[in-house]
């Protein structure tokens, strides 16, 4: 019975207070007015541009992200075959059809003929040099010569190159992936497999709003996975901007000063951080006072004096992302102002 009394007895207390404010004519007060919002003064000076993302250590491929493919172009029955992670350097042998050695050549065009004494070409090319490169005689041109045909003897133990007798991929290459079945039956255009260059590269998604912060040739802090850190810089910047969960992204590549700091890793996830540009006026406010305005635009809430807000759009200048800073331009912002940031 006292438990009911004492139920009872706040219920009519919370009963004459909605009451009373409903009476006075204003609205009760409610606990989220009563807690004043989390600001961030507005200051300038020198702010210095970093673009901190997390990457990917891989070794390089295409252009587009993607494995070189391994054609066979010959007939047979595969009787030895790379095996993944293995590297082959150009003019080793990359697989054998019966007895019969597959080497690779290193070009940036596949053959597509068989190539003989008289016969001249790009491909022709790849191969003198190929052969040159090797410390074999060979003519320097696209022409196939006596001498082409003397260094193609020492290498292969005859004076002609048969289609199937080479895969030219951009080398030395690591071997990817084997798709192949030793003692499988090879037919020409069966893929044997993948690979990438020995190459090491960290592929960054950036941010499509970050990309016009980053150029080609920005210097690069790489912290690897057991964190060790080494440098690199900007190689490229893709062209296509692909669609993810948060937000549009373009990816970016980098390459490592020194290759040998990466290790033994196949692939391993890196933090980066990207140095971009400096300015030394700025005005600055925190990532996290921006807001959405329109036509995909931003602004920030400047709070008055008097408590309240106003919406002020802005335009982003250089962005810190190390500490969580940006460089704001337009509209009516001044240093000192405050401006509201989510409260932690």
């Amino acid at each position: 019975m006292r438990r009911w009394t004492t139920v009872l007895a706040g219920v009519v207390l919370i009963a004459a207070g909605a009451l009373y404010w409903s009476r006075s004519g204003q609205a009760a007060p409610s606990r989220a007015a009563e807690i004043p919002p989390a600001v961030a003064t507005v200051r300038e000076g020198a702010l210095h541009g970093q673009v901190d993302q997390s990457g990917t250590l891989s070794y390089a491929a295409r252009a587009d992200g993607s494995d070189y493919p391994v054609v066979n172009q010959g007939a047979g029955v595969y009787t030895k075959l790379p095996a993944a992670g293995q590297v082959i350097a150009c003019g080793q042998v990359l697989y054998y059809l019966g007895d019969d050695p597959v080497f690779l050549l290193c070009g940036s065009r596949p053959l597509y003929r068989d190539l003989a004494r008289g016969d001249e070409g790009w491909d022709v090319a790849i191969l003198n040099r190929n052969l040159r490169d090797l410390g074999y005689d060979a003519d320097d041109g696209d022409d196939f010569t006596w001498r082409t045909a003397d260094g193609l003897e020492d290498l292969l133990g005859d004076d002609a190159l048969g289609l199937g007798d080479a895969v030219v991929l951009p080398g030395p290459v690591r071997i990817a992936a084997v798709t192949a079945q030793l003692g499988g039956r090879a037919v020409p255009g069966s893929p044997l497999g993948s690979a990438v260059t020995t190459r090491r590269e960290v592929v960054v998604q950036l941010d499509a709003a970050q990309q016009a912060q980053v150029k080609t040739g920005d210097r690069a802090r790489i912290t690897l996975p057991d964190n060790r850190v080494t440098s690199g810089r900007v190689s490229r910047i893709g062209a296509v901007a692909v669609e993810g969960k948060d937000g549009a992204t373009i990816p970016l590549y980098l390459t490592l000063d020194k290759p040998t700091d990466a290790g033994a890793w196949d692939a391993a996830p890196v933090r980066v951080q990207i140095a971009t540009a400096a300015v030394e006026k700025a005005l600055i406010v925190p990532v996290t006072a921006l807001i959405g305005a329109g036509a995909g635009g931003f602004a920030v809430e400047r709070l008055g004096p008097d408590g309240g807000r106003e919406t002020v759009p802005v335009e982003l200048g250089l962005f810190d992302d190390g500490a969580g800073m940006v460089q704001v331009r337009g509209g009516t912002l001044r240093a000192g102002d405050r401006v509201v940031v989510p409260s932690s």
